[in-house]
């Protein structure tokens, strides 16, 4: 008979929540440098406890990384709209919120080029978790099927990248998502 596996004290999961919410605001607010010890200053938690949650700063990393694709993923099956169209724009949204805020999170992971790090297996992730919206949108007639989700994604990928303001960025992203649109619709 198997043990079942051991639950995390609740103490123990408000810390890592506690220590993950701080990691992302640190990497947003300083970039890649960030260190060990102001995550655990932000998080209010000894060294200790910091690397009782995460053994290294690249579990950290891994971990926010895991966290933000997993709710990206998750909001491809809960996101709204009034349609197919609609809801695929929505999440591609949510994608493109995704490629700007995570860009410190990878940066630091980049830096070993260890081929099992998650941050190169997120994209085989979101192709999965897009797909059933672009078909629903393309069954609709709402969105044109000349382009495949991977080609939106890398769309959406280049708008992120252009230098400037979140409100710079807003409507270039606004414009593309616009001529996604079935010609007609």
């Amino acid at each position: 008979m198997t043990d079942p596996p051991l639950s995390r004290r609740a103490d123990a999961v408000r810390n890592r929540q506690r220590i993950l919410e701080a990691a992302r605001t640190a990497f947003a607010d300083t970039g890649p440098e960030t260190s060990m010890a102001e995550v655990a200053r932000r998080a209010g938690v000894g060294m200790a406890t910091l690397y009782r949650n995460f053994a290294s700063r690249r579990e950290l990393l891994e971990a926010l990384l895991t966290d933000e694709v997993d709710a990206v993923c998750a909001a491809a099956a809960t996101v709204e709209g009034e349609s197919p169209g609609d809801r695929l724009a929505t999440w591609l949204r949510r994608f493109f919120q995704y490629v700007t805020t995570k860009r410190p999170v990878v940066i630091g992971l980049v830096e070993d080029t260890d081929r099992t790090n998650p941050v190169f297996d997120t994209r085989g992730r979101m192709l999965a978790a897009g797909q059933p919206l672009l078909a629903a949108a393309q069954d609709a007639h709402q969105i044109d099927g000349d382009l495949d989700l991977g080609q939106i994604l890398d769309l959406v990928v280049a708008i992120a990248k252009i230098p400037g303001t979140p409100q710079y960025r807003q409507p270039i992203l606004d414009a593309a998502l616009a001529g996604l649109r079935r010609r007609g619709t």
